[in-house]
């Protein structure tokens, strides 16, 4: 049975992986920034790869999705709004959405299927090189309320900042359909790019504000993290502060909480790892856990996805996490 009033609904770019390890070297010499993501066509893409000597790994991914598919993997009720081609990536990222018992609801286009190609460093950071493809033909007209029917949170990727009427109309829609609002501000380079109307549209809609500490410097300024919380938690519920190794911070009604990261293994793959984050804080926040106990669930999301290559946490470290639970 449908449990709707846990329902975590996702909207966001469809977009597939393509991961492959490469050296600093190689990063220095595209003239790539480490970490954060930067737009490109296909063909650059394809030169990349053309000076790689790795294989590429390729796996279902996108911010919203990844997050979406954790709250599935979780047990929860997930639904992902985007749009894809109609080419075998598009059709191979639809079912592997359905055997992850994830609600897919796609429009379809005649372009390709976005991709990211991640290039990992021997420190496990990954810096993205993203072609949108067909997922920036998402209509904004057609993005309606009763695409959140039954959401108690839905998450609006911090990308959709690049298409400003998109943003606002999946904004608007889920506020129309009575869901709680949880935006991750998905990078610096967005935050940057966005800044003329990116604190109008938090203080008008976002519920739960998501960021990690590039991109709440981006944002407030501070880089001090008490500072830096404090800003975020402006005209919202709930605030998030993401400190990698050292764990996260999380604000509400006043207080303030501090999320220890799960000890183990050194990362082998930070892909994912806020994604995976944002998984199990909102669904424990969706089941009416703590903000403690949120936090923990995200913590062994976030840490288990680190030990893999990709987005896609094995099903014996979902046992573990549901430990938790």
């Amino acid at each position: 049975m449908v449990d709707s009033s846990t329902r975590i609904t996702g909207i966001g770019s469809a977009l597939v992986d393509l991961l492959i390890n490469e050296t600093d070297g190689f990063l220095e010499a595209l003239g790539k920034e480490k970490g954060g993501m930067t737009l490109v066509e296909h063909h650059d893409q394809e030169e990349i790869l053309g000076r790689s000597t790795e294989k590429p790994v390729v796996v279902p991914g996108g911010a919203a999705c990844n997050t979406i598919v954790g709250t599935a993997k979780l047990g929860g009720e997930a639904r992902f709004i985007g749009m894809r081609g109609t080419d075998a990536y598009g059709d191979q990222y639809e079912a592997a959405l359905r055997r992850f018992n994830v609600e897919p609801l796609f429009n379809v286009s005649t372009s390709t299927t976005g991709r990211v190609l991640s290039v990992i460093t021997p420190d496990a950071q990954r810096s993205m090189f993203t072609h949108l493809g067909a997922s920036v033909e998402m209509d904004p007209l057609k993005v309606l309320p009763e695409l959140f029917t039954d959401t108690a949170i839905a998450v609006i990727e911090g990308y959709l900042l690049f298409n400003p009427d998109l943003m606002l109309a999946s904004l608007k829609s889920a506020k129309a359909a009575g869901a709680k609002i949880a935006l991750d501000l998905a990078s610096f380079e967005v935050v940057e790019a966005s800044r003329p109307i990116l604190a109008d549209i938090i203080a008008d809609y976002v519920d739960i504000l998501i960021a990690n500490e590039d991109e709440a410097k981006a944002y407030t300024g501070f880089t001090d993290e008490s500072a830096a919380l404090k800003a975020l938690s402006k005209n919202v519920d709930i605030s998030v502060l993401k400190v990698g190794k050292r764990g996260s911070h999380v604000a509400a009604n006043g207080r303030k909480i501090r999320i220890d990261p799960q000890k183990g293994k050194e990362a082998v793959d930070t892909t994912g790892a806020g994604d995976l984050w944002a998984s199990g804080f909102l669904y424990g926040v969706a089941h009416g856990y703590s903000l403690e106990q949120s936090g923990k669930i995200g913590s062994a999301c976030g840490y288990e996805v680190c030990q893999v290559v990709g987005a896609q946490v094995p099903d014996k470290a979902w046992d573990r996490i549901k430990q938790l639970l």
